[in-house]
C-alpha cells in the first residue's frame, strides 16, 4: 500500500524506541508481540518512513538520523541496534519555550544542550521531505512551541499527531483549522500502550463496573529521563496534570472533588534513565459500605510504551490522508491519547477504532 512519509519534532527518547520498533517489525516477519495491530487497515510497522527530523540539541542538530537517536540524552533501552542508514540529517527546530531554564542546572548526559545552529524553514523543510505526517515529540510545558509545529503543519499541508499535553486536537479552534484545510490532527497527550494511565483508567472503571464507590486516589511516578528532568519545573506540568487527570476521570460518572484525586509526576530519578515507576492507589467502599484499598506498581520502559500506541496512530492518520479526511480523529485519538476531542471507555475507543479501520466510521 505504499510507504508511510513521517517527519518527527523532537529526536529524542520516543523517537528512537519508535525507529527501533519500525526496523523490529520489519525484519521480525508477522510476529505481533507487542503490537495492539500489525497490518492496520492494510498498513504494516515496516510501511513507515522517515523523512525529515527537528531537534535542537547541539549533539543531534547536524547529525545522521541513526546516530542522532543514540545521541545523549537519550537513554531508552537500546532492543534493535541494526538501523538503516538514514538518508535524513537532523535539522535545527525553533526553541522557543521548548527548552526550560533549570536544564543548565544537570549534567549534559541527562539535561539539553541547545545548538547554535540557524532554525530552519520548518514548512518548507516538510514539503521538500515529502513528509505526510509530522509527530510533535517536544518536552512537555513547550506551549509556545508545539503550537509552532502545528502552524507549520497547516502551512505545508502535513498531518499532525500531538504526542504532548498541548491542547490542540482538543481544542476547538486549534481543530477547526485542521478541519477547513482538510489536514488530520490527532491528539493530545500519548496515552502509552500499558501506562500509569491506562492502568489506573482500567482499575477505575473496575470500581465503577462493581459497584465500589472510589472515594480517593493518587498516581505517584517517578523516571531518569529527560522528560521527568523537564517536569521538575513544575510552572510547565499544568497542562499535564490535568490531560492525566481528566483521562481518570471519564472513566467515573461523577468524578471526584478535586481534593480527593492526584495524578502526576513525582520526581526525577537519574538511575532509572528510561525506566518509569507508577505508583498507584485506590481507597473506596464496597458491599456493606466496608471500606477497601487497592494499590498497584508499575514498571516499565516508558519510551516503547509509548511507541507501542504512536504506531497505530501513525497508520491511523495515513488511512484518513488516504481517504482525503481532515479534522480531528476522534476514535484513534480516544484510543490513543489522554486527552482526546471525545472521552470514551477504552472498550468503546478501541471499537472506533475498528470501525474507522473497516470504513464504518468517518473519523
Amino acid at each position: 500500500m505504499g510507504k508511510i512519509k513521517i517527519a518527527i519534532a523532537g529526536v529524542g527518547n520516543c523517537a528512537s524506541a519508535l525507529l527501533q520498533g519500525i526496523e523490529y517489525y520489519k525484519h521480525t516477519g508477522n510476529d505481533p508481540i507487542g503490537l495492539m495491530s500489525y497490518d492496520f487497515g492494510g498498513y504494516k510497522p515496516g510501511d513507515i518512513e522517515v523523512v525529515a527530523a527537528f531537534d535542537v540539541d547541539e549533539r543531534k542538530v547536524g547529525k545522521k538520523l541513526r546516530d542522532a537517536i543514540f545521541a545523549a540524552p537519550n537513554c531508552t533501552t537500546v532492543f534493535y541496534k541494526d538501523l538503516p542508514d538514514y538518508p535524513v540529517v537532523v535539522q535545527m527546530g525553533h526553541v522557543l519555550d521548548g527548552v526550560s531554564e533549570h536544564m543548565v542546572d544537570y549534567n549534559s548526559d541527562k539535561s539539553f544542550r541547545v545548538s547554535n545552529a540557524k532554525p530552519v524553514d520548518v514548512a518548507k523543510v516538510l514539503k521538500e521531505s515529502g513528509a505526510e505526517i509530522l509527530i510533535n515529540y517536544l518536552p512537555v510545558g513547550s506551549e509556545k512551541a508545539v503550537r509552532f509545529y502545528a502552524e507549520e503543519c497547516l502551512k505545508a499541508g502535513v498531518g499532525f499527531i500531538n504526542a504532548i499535553p498541548v491542547f490542540i486536537a482538543s481544542d476547538p479552534e486549534w481543530e477547526k483549522k485542521f478541519r477547513e484545510k482538510n489536514i488530520p490532527i490527532i491528539g493530545d497527550d500519548i496515552k502509552s500502550q500499558l501506562g500509569a494511565t491506562i492502568l489506573h483508567r482500567t482499575l477505575t472503571k473496575l470500581f465503577e463496573n462493581r459497584g465500589i464507590k472510589l472515594e480517593r486516589t493518587y498516581q505517584l511516578n517517578f523516571g531518569g529521563n529527560t522528560d521527568f528532568l523537564n517536569m521538575l519545573n513544575h510552572s510547565r506540568l499544568a497542562s499535564k496534570k490535568k490531560s492525566k487527570t481528566q483521562s481518570v476521570q471519564a472513566e467515573l460518572k461523577n468524578e471526584l472533588e478535586k481534593e480527593n484525586i492526584h495524578i502526576g509526576p513525582s520526581d526525577f530519578v537519574p538511575w532509572l534513565n528510561d525506566n518509569k515507576i507508577a505508583y498507584i492507589r485506590m481507597e473506596g467502599r464496597g458491599f456493606g459500605n466496608v471500606p477497601l484499598y487497592v494499590e498497584a506498581k508499575l514498571s516499565v520502559e516508558d519510551s516503547p510504551n509509548s511507541a507501542g500506541s504512536i504506531i497505530d496512530a501513525i497508520r491511523a492518520m495515513k488511512l484518513a490522508l488516504d481517504r482525503k479526511i481532515g479534522g480531528a480523529l476522534t476514535s484513534i485519538s480516544s484510543f490513543t491519547m489522554k486527552s482526546p476531542p471525545v472521552q470514551v471507555t477504552d472498550t468503546e475507543a478501541k471499537k472506533m477504532v475498528q470501525e474507522f479501520i473497516d470504513g464504518r466510521r468517518e473519523r
